[in-house]
């Protein structure tokens, strides 16, 4: 194999291991349509696929491919006889078999498999979907797709809503290292109308009322003192005045 080609494929491994949590060793879900190609084709699907990822990997499939590959018969014969060497995983299933793209599709929901199948509408459904790594046959030569445009989008989102979370943590934490705190939200008014306590200034003693008992207390002082005061009289005085 080239190293351009394995130098392609090891970079989008790495971006759905980084991204998805896909782990060695890395699960191949394996259909009959991709197992009919490899026929036409006369390649060994599981040496030519250990050689293309030069890691380890596990290949899979379904109870649920396997009876719908039977079911087409004929056309199928040999597909059928290859896709019943892998491992049959339990797709949850069993009692009720599905079609084998509705099979592989719920497999897909909470597990991380590459998907293996050259079914164009399978693919066109899963490329829409965030995390779905395809793998498919072009002519000869396994091929892992590049990651879709759904699949970069939901990354691209995690890495800005990453970047803002980080940003907002260094300005708190600038703030905080600089003594500075974060202002207090105004302190919203009670508008609700109601009773009003009166007026303390309208009930404020005016200064006549003030100024009329203090002038009047001043007269009755005056006049009491008047009335109390006595005038002695010489003795010489008096006598003179019996005299008289």
């Amino acid at each position: 194999m080239k190293i351009s080609r394995f130098k392609k494929s090891h970079k989008t491994l790495v971006y759905f291991a980084n991204n998805f949590d896909y782990r060695e060793p890395y699960q191949v879900l394996i259909d009959a349509t991709f197992c009919q190609a490899a026929l036409q084709h006369k390649i060994g699907i599981e040496e030519q696929i250990r050689k293309y990822f030069q890691c380890n990997v596990k290949l899979l499939t379904t109870q649920c491919i396997i009876l719908e590959a039977e079911a087409l018969g004929a056309p199928l014969t040999g597909a059928t006889t290859i896709v019943k060497q892998f491992h049959v995983h339990k797709c949850g299933h069993e009692g009720k078999p599905v079609a084998a793209a509705e099979c592989i599709k719920s497999m897909t929901k909470d597990n991380r498999y590459i998907v293996a199948s050259q079914d164009r509408l399978l693919q066109g459904s899963l490329r829409k979907i965030p995390g779905r790594c395809l793998l498919y046959l072009h002519k000869a030569t396994p091929v892992l797709e590049a990651p879709s445009a759904a699949s970069k989008k939901m990354v691209q989102k995690r890495a800005k809503n990453l970047m803002l979370g980080k940003q907002v943590d260094k300005i708190e934490y600038m703030k905080e290292k600089q003594g500075l705190k974060a202002t207090e939200a105004p302190v919203k008014r009670n508008t609700t109308k109601g009773p009003k306590n009166p007026n303390p200034l309208s009930c404020k003693k005016s200064k006549k009322q003030k100024q009329i008992p203090q002038l009047h207390g001043v007269q009755e002082t005056n006049i009491v003192k008047a009335k109390r005061k006595r005038v002695k009289i010489s003795a010489h005085v008096k006598a003179e005045q019996l005299k008289a």
